[in-house]
C-alpha cells in the first residue's frame, strides 16, 4: 500500500484544484481586500485575519481564467509557503480528499514546465490539479511583495 496524500480541494471558474493539506491553515469567509499599491499584478491586496496582515493572491490571473469582480459568497484559502503566509481567493472550498500516492500523475508526464502543477489525480467525475505553492511566486514577485508589504504596513513578511 503507497503513502496517503490528503489534499484540500478548492473551484475556480467549475475548474478544481488543490493543495496539501499540510500547507493549508483554514478557509475563511470573503472580506474585505485592502488594496497594496506597487505589489505585484498577481496580488489583489491585504487582509487583517485575527491581526496577521495576508496578501491576497488572484488565482484567475495566475491560472489564465476570466477576471471577474470578488463576491460575497467566494473564499479565502489561508495557507504557507516555505517563505509566508498567503489568502488565495477561490470561488470555494469544496472539500478534503486523501488518495494514495501512485493514483497522482506527475503534472511534467502529462505536460513539461507546466507551471504551478506538481500532479493531477483523475477524479470519478474529472480531475483534480494538485498546485506546489512554493512554485506559485516567482522570486521577483516575493521581492516586489516583501517591498510593499514592508512600506505599506511596516511589517516584515509573514
Amino acid at each position: 500500500m503507497g503513502l496517503s496524500n490528503q489534499l484540500v480541494a478548492f473551484t475556480l471558474d467549475e475548474q478544481r484544484f488543490a493543495l496539501s493539506l499540510a500547507s493549508v491553515d483554514e478557509a475563511a469567509r470573503m472580506m474585505e481586500i485592502t488594496p497594496l499599491p506597487h505589489a505585484p499584478d498577481s496580488v489583489l491586496g491585504v487582509v487583517n485575519i485575527r491581526g496577521r496582515i495576508i496578501p491576497v493572491f488572484n488565482l484567475r490571473k495566475r491560472f489564465h481564467l476570466p477576471e471577474r469582480e470578488v463576491e460575497v459568497s467566494d473564499q479565502l484559502l489561508i495557507a504557507r509557503s516555505s517563505h509566508r503566509t498567503v489568502a488565495l481567493a477561490v470561488d470555494e472550498v469544496s472539500g478534503f480528499i486523501e488518495c494514495a500516492d501512485e493514483r497522482i500523475v506527475a503534472a511534467d508526464a502529462i505536460l513539461p514546465q507546466i507551471d504551478y502543477v506538481e500532479g493531477v489525480l483523475r477524479l470519478d467525475d474529472g480531475i483534480l490539479l494538485i498546485h506546489n505553492l512554493d512554485l506559485f511566486l516567482s522570486l521577483d514577485e516575493e521581492e516586489s511583495l516583501d517591498e510593499c508589504m514592508k512600506v505599506e504596513h511596516g511589517h516584515q513578511p509573514l
